[in-house]
């Protein structure tokens, strides 16, 4: 299975969730990549899309190798081994950084607006894709809080490893493509024949975007997005 781009993958994601038309749902994508993926599916669902911004944390003395994921509130996921076999005022401070850059993000990205609000209704979590999925489990721990009648993982790719991890833990989870773990091409992007870098611009226009088309739909004062 090869994608076009993240768009395209989008677009397939929406013919596995054609149920959820009609339904109080809200899409929460991950980015950056994550929100190129989720456009066309708010727009299928008419949906209003949030961010779920989460961060890994990488081993003090080999950053690109993820030892945890930590949520905006502060949920961590990790291996507890390997988190207890580092220096623990490192990591106590760089899970403080982290928040605070999350934080940072959230401001740039969607300036005072606050969360949509969440109880009660579907919430579906969209991503370009999942490896190891530390930070889709941090998420959802985060979203938990928030008390969904139901929460959702959909993205175009995972390897059955992680899907079933992801499954445990959601009320469903939906893919386009989940090849084993000796066929699976080792990353996201392997997948896809345009994966360019999700620029912080390209994000904010398509949140601007999504709260234009809002205002056609609903007076001031409501929810930000559609």
């Amino acid at each position: 299975m090869v994608f076009k781009n993240r768009r395209d993958a989008g677009k397939q994601l929406c013919k596995l969730l054609t149920e959820y038309q009609g339904q109080e749902t809200v899409i929460y994508a991950i980015p950056r990549g994550g929100i190129v993926v989720a456009e066309p599916l708010a727009n299928y669902l008419a949906a209003p899309i949030d961010l779920l911004l989460c961060h890994k944390i990488g081993h003090p003395y080999q950053p690109e190798y993820a030892i945890a994921a930590i949520s905006e509130s502060g949920h961590v996921i990790g291996n507890p081994r390997e988190i207890m076999s580092i220096d623990q005022k490192w990591f106590q401070n760089e899970k403080k950084q982290q928040v605070e850059e999350i934080k940072r993000k959230r401001k740039a990205y969607l300036k005072e607006r606050g969360p949509i609000p969440l109880q009660g209704k579907i919430a579906v979590i969209v991503d370009d894709g999942i490896a190891t999925g530390l930070t889709m489990q941090a998420g959802i721990k985060e979203l938990r809080d928030r008390r969904p009648s139901k929460i959702i993982v959909a993205v175009p790719i995972a390897p059955k490893s992680t899907a079933d991890i992801i499954k445990n833990v959601v009320d469903e989870f939906i893919a386009v493509d989940v090849p084993s773990d000796e066929s699976f091409l080792g990353a996201v992007g392997a997948y896809y024949d345009e994966f360019y870098q999700v620029e912080d611009d390209e994000v904010i226009a398509i949140l601007d975007l999504c709260i234009k088309e809002a205002k056609k739909y609903k007076p001031e004062g409501t929810e930000w997005s559609r």
